[in-house]
């Protein structure tokens, strides 16, 4: 066992993290699940979650035979939906194509949708006992900033790089707590601004401690001008209810229920009339509401509009009237679901 390896897993026993919902099992459904969430996703905010996924789907089972919506408003502001919709399809794959058992190798689960090279070493591990290397964020920076690797790890040279040394280390042994000891590391100590190396257990062989330069390992992304967007979101109401249109499968939201949109400078009365078939009765703007998103940031002027003249039940495919209550306990993003909220605490 390197001598990396040996100090992590000792610090681990003392140190590391034991109490986590998914830890003390050796159900891959269950790591499986956890491990979808985590990606880029903080362990405190996927908790809850985990425990509502659990809760309404205990097994893979139940959970490929769920309708995709029901799996949608469960992950609800969770954000970055394709994971969820990934999970329903791998679901599907585990029951129809593996008997409704999780492949038990790195590159079986790796062929399952949503699930990457470092996520399924980690379901080996911790699921199967395998050996297995893994590269989520946190595990790049400890590793980038130990061997001084240089550049930004989402470059293909450099993340190879960090794909070798984090083979390199996995010890013959102690290879769950070990990969433990990594992502605990990376999550508590050796975090991205800073980080404790005064009570890191690798600090006496760090070499960006040594040279005095944490921070400058690993690079960041390369900043790029963020596109500011701006939508309009249309909150039509007609005798206590709200208007829904589902999205697209792909892309953005893809797959949940939205309000109608239109340009910040498109009148909603053409698309009431279009659409609905109707016609407004008011139309009143709510102040701006700003969602970032990972690649762009999104301006969303909220229009109050009350309808008259069509029935709640004249709607196109893909259309649905419902309670304003409803609606917010639909599958809706973050931020629609802020705005019907709004309106019924209003």
């Amino acid at each position: 066992m390197s001598a990396l390896a040996s100090r992590l897993v000792r610090w681990q026993v003392r140190h590391g993290r034991h109490d986590l919902p998914w830890q003390r099992t050796r159900d891959p459904y269950r790591i499986w699940l956890s491990e979808v969430m985590l990606q880029q996703t903080q362990v405190a905010t996927v908790i809850p979650y985990y425990e509502r996924f659990l809760a309404r789907f205990p097994d893979v089972k139940s959970l490929a035979g769920a309708p995709l919506d029901d799996v949608l408003v469960l992950w609800s502001g969770l954000g970055y939906y394709s994971r969820a919709r990934n999970l329903h399809a791998a679901a599907r794959a585990v029951t129809e194509s593996h008997g409704g058992r999780f492949p038990p190798t790195s590159k079986a689960l790796a062929s399952l949708p949503g699930v990457g090279r470092s996520t399924a070493a980690a379901i080996a591990v911790f699921a199967f006992g395998g050996r297995e290397a893994i590269l989520d964020g946190n595990v790049k920076r400890v590793l980038a900033r130990h061997f001084a690797v240089r550049g930004y790890p989402g470059e293909k040279r450099v993340e190879n790089r960090l794909w070798k040394l984090a083979e390199s280390q996995v010890p013959a042994k102690d290879v769950e707590r070990y990969t433990q000891a990594l992502m605990d590391l990376g999550a508590s100590v050796c975090t991205r601004a800073r980080p404790a190396c005064a009570s890191c257990p690798l600090r006496a062989s760090c070499e960006a401690r040594s040279q005095g330069k944490v921070q400058a390992y690993p690079r960041p992304r390369p900043r790029k001008p963020v596109p500011l967007r701006k939508t309009a979101m249309l909150l039509l109401l007609r005798e206590g209810e709200v208007l829904l249109e589902k999205r697209p499968p792909a892309g953005i939201w893809g797959g949940l229920w939205c309000l109608p949109e239109i340009s910040p400078n498109a009148d909603p009365r053409d698309y009431c009339r279009r659409r609905l078939g109707a016609r407004l009765a008011s139309a009143r703007r709510l102040p701006l509401l700003r969602h970032a998103f990972t690649h762009f940031t999104l301006d969303i002027t909220p229009v109050v509009c009350q309808v008259a003249g069509a029935s709640p039940s004249a709607s196109e495919p893909g259309q649905v009237w419902l309670p304003l209550e409803e609606a917010a306990q639909a599958a809706v993003p973050a931020p629609v679901r802020k705005l019907l909220n709004s309106l019924q605490a209003a």
